[in-house]
């Protein structure tokens, strides 16, 4: 998806006689939004929006030892040997082209997506290289700039990380700030550059800072002679879609658990201690009824004492989600916290992290595991609606927000004049869609368009086939487990048959696919390089994901639970 992003000028901090002035700049391609308050508390600022930026850079994907100097040589050699296939390949392809009228190649759209992934692996290779000889041309390379929400009651800022495994979003309200003047409402993107994060380190306690989005940039014309800065983005598909998910999975049904300060240091302080050689990585959540929740750092089976109030649920039952190394970035929000909310959609599925500090709130939301990102998540597809809700349904659900853009689930309900069900489902979809947010720390739906235009759903891109096919194999084939036990070295070994397809197994103590059989034709050709076949989908979504809802209201009920 192309992106257009135009800027007046650069954001950054400015000195002027009252202290410290904070300008960000918009995109001046977007509806006018601004805002102008002094920040009552620019230390709370300050340590929010760093960890803001840990979460924009963070990049936790495996990356293999560098081997340019051995590559570098190893390709002269290739060059020197094959120059002589290439001259010869060259000038036969001359004179046998030179001999026919040269029509339009067929295929093309076929090579114009080999190129695309082709270019997308370079652009990330070029990326790598930058992050560690260059960070601040590395920046321009980030997908997206961060998104600004100037709201009535708060102003929150929202980004995703490079590895496309974590989310953001620093919400502040309007009493973190002093004298603000009238703002404008809306949703935009801002400059946010490596020079802009090096400013706010200066931020102090005894100087007075003025939080602003420059009004002012508004008032230039964009056009020929004028003073701006243009930037073209193209966005991966994986980022979009993976930015999408995440407001998506923020609106299904969460457990809710409360972490006290000295819970979460002693999280942080250990696993800066400690770095595990062996699956499982998790961290497992105990919970049980009116008793507080227990933590477990696993393979170590490490309990962190708790002082959290009792488990609100029905039902004990045990969570385990991935992704602990990216809680790092809450480390200087520690000085700051009074408590954490921790949200759990269920094992294996993502968790959001709510950070309460004062008048300020910050929502990390942590995918899977790090390879397996939001976009390869067929266990999140599973939780969403079964049944597509109808144009004119979320259309009526999109206008309840015309004039209260911040709503909870039962007023929406009554604008709407909808069911329960169908709104649910609608929001879910409209969240999907990048149109509406769920807001953890508020727990009301927010109107808020992430990109300039709507989006739809072959924008943002469906699951691939064998994904889509298990889901379909869960709902109506047949599945069937004929053995399911641990082995000595801790994995786990599954198998059993999916529509007469014999398939076999072995997970890992994450319940990751280590290695797989199947005698179908996606096996036969790719193996596990290209992701696991449909069979071996269903079968492991059988036996480690919840089953798929049959209809709309058995997945409104669950929601309801």
């Amino acid at each position: 998806m192309d992106l257009t992003f135009a800027y007046r000028r650069p954001s950054g901090v400015k000195q002027n006689a009252a202290g410290l002035a904070i300008s960000l700049s918009p995109n001046l391609r977007r509806d006018r939004v601004s805002f102008s308050g002094r920040l009552k508390d620019p230390l709370r600022f300050r340590e929010a929006i760093s960890a803001l930026h840990d979460v924009v850079i963070s990049d936790l994907r495996y990356q293999p030892p560098d081997r340019s100097a051995y590559n570098a040589w190893r390709e002269s050699i290739l060059q020197q040997e094959s120059a002589i296939r290439t001259t010869a390949i060259r000038e036969t392809k001359t004179e046998l082209t030179a001999r026919l009228a040269v029509p339009m190649p067929d295929g093309l759209e076929e090579d114009y997506r080999r190129h695309r992934v082709r270019y997308w692996k370079a652009r990330q290779a070029y990326s790598n290289h930058l992050l560690k000889h260059d960070r601040e041309l590395w920046r321009y390379m980030m997908p997206c700039d961060p998104v600004i929400t100037v709201a009535e009651d708060s102003v929150f800022f929202e980004c995703f990380s490079a590895d496309e495994s974590s989310y953001g979003c620093l919400s502040v309200a309007r009493e973190a700030f002093e004298h603000s003047e009238t703002p404008s409402l809306g949703t935009t993107n801002v400059d946010y550059s490596w020079n802009l994060y090096e400013h706010f380190q200066r931020l102090r306690s005894y100087r007075e800072t003025r939080f602003e989005i420059d009004p002012a940039g508004f008032e230039v014309q964009i056009g020929d002679g004028h003073e701006h800065r243009e930037e073209k983005i193209d966005l991966p598909n994986s980022w979009l879609r993976g930015f999408m998910q995440m407001q998506a999975a923020m609106s299904l049904p969460l457990r809710r658990l409360v972490i006290a300060r000295e819970g979460v240091y002693n999280l942080l302080a250990f696993l800066r201690r400690h770095k595990a050689s062996r699956s499982p990585r998790a961290v497992r959540f105990e919970l049980e009824p009116g008793k507080p929740p227990v933590l477990v750092l696993e393979p170590w089976e490490k309990v962190i004492s708790l002082h959290s109030p009792p488990y609100q649920g029905t039902r004990a039952e045990t969570v385990r989600v991935w992704g602990r190394d990216r809680l790092r970035v809450l480390a200087r929000q520690l000085p700051l916290l009074e408590q954490v909310d921790v949200y759990l959609l269920g094992t294996g599925l993502p968790s959001f992290w709510v950070t309460r500090m004062g008048e300020m709130q910050m929502v990390l939301g942590l995918s899977g595991w790090t390879t397996n990102n939001w976009t390869g998540a067929s266990a999140l597809t599973q939780l969403l609606p079964p049944v597509d809700v109808g144009e004119s349904q979320l259309a009526s659900i999109a206008a309840t927000f015309r004039h209260h853009p911040a709503q909870s689930l039962d007023e929406v309900v009554r604008s709407s004049d909808l069911d329960q069900p169908t709104v649910v489902a609608g929001l879910n979809r409209l969240a999907l869609l990048g149109q509406v947010i769920y807001d953890l720390t508020s727990d009301r739906y927010r109107w808020r368009q992430v990109m300039p235009t709507p989006l739809t759903m072959e924008q943002i891109g469906a699951d691939d086939v064998e994904t889509r096919m298990a889901r379909e194999l869960l709902r109506g084939g047949s599945i069937r487990t004929t053995k399911d036990e641990q082995t000595s070295a801790g994995l786990r070994l599954l198998s059993g048959a999916v529509n007469d397809k014999e398939v076999e197994m072995l997970l890992d103590g994450d319940g990751r696919i280590m290695h797989g059989r199947c005698h179908c034709s996606h096996h036969f050709q790719n193996g596990l390089r290209q992701g696991p076949c449909r069979h071996l989908q269903a079968l492991r979504n059988k036996v480690i994901s919840p089953p798929p809802a049959s209809s709309l209201q058995d997945w409104f009920n669950r929601f309801r639970n």
